[in-house]
């Protein structure tokens, strides 16, 4: 294992990064980006297949960021979230990024009167089991990606911790562009409370709790309120 690889060593040369950990980078930041653009090419509407197809080739994106940090660096999982927090310290804090979320992300949709947009559209008419493994794919990945990986990287190229987060916040924020400029507000107002708390925290866990949980109820409350 490459032990030199830590972005956390103060005091010390920084070590020449491997060329993995660059392609690391790219899957990170701009796979998600690759995979909506090419699906959308090939399926102009978001629909059930196009949905089938985006979804596999963003987990292909993720097995291919596991291969470069295992194989490729030489390193454990444990290098995208170094924090030592436990699994009831990990739900407590993924419940209180729930909440900060829910209220700044209530504030910013009702100010920009965003709706959901498109996206929200189409996973309103998906079943709904395939709405939950979406927005579980994105609480996963989108910490994965934007926060664990791309963070702890940066900062081992020699970026301090506020360009380390703000670079992957800012490509976040904009790749949700396709689903207009109200999205890409709210995506940035809610990465920035989830890069704030990962980079306080260093518990990459509770991001996904977080994450995961905001989408859901964004999901299932408009549906519940149809139904009522």
């Amino acid at each position: 294992m490459n032990d030199s690889l830590s972005p956390h060593d103060s005091g010390r040369a920084q070590p020449k990064v491997p060329a993995a950990t660059w392609a690391g980078l790219f899957i990170a930041l701009f796979g998600i980006l690759i995979v909506r653009w090419a699906v959308s090419h090939f399926y102009p509407t978001l629909s059930f297949t196009a949905t089938l197809w985006k979804e596999s080739l963003i987990w292909l994106c993720v097995i291919a960021l596991l291969f470069v940090i295992r194989r490729g660096e030489g390193l454990p999982l444990r290098s995208i979230s170094p924090g030592t927090a436990r699994v009831r310290s990990s739900i407590l804090w993924g419940g209180i990024l729930l909440v900060l979320c829910g209220v700044i992300g209530s504030v910013v949709a009702g100010l920009t009167h965003f709706k959901g947009g498109e996206t929200g559209e189409a996973l309103a008419k998906f079943p709904l089991w395939l709405s939950v493994l979406i927005v579980l794919r994105a609480g996963v990945v989108e910490e994965l990606f934007y926060r664990g990986y791309a963070i702890e990287r940066l900062q081992l190229l020699g970026l301090n911790r506020y360009w380390a987060g703000l670079i992957p916040l800012l490509i976040f924020g904009f790749g949700h562009m396709t689903n207009g400029w109200a999205n890409v507000v709210l995506a940035l107002a809610l990465g920035a409370v989830l890069t704030a708390v990962y980079l306080w925290r260093r518990d990459l866990v509770a991001n996904m709790i977080g994450h995961f949980m905001i989408d859901l109820i964004s999901v299932l409350l408009p549906r519940f309120l149809s139904h009522t």
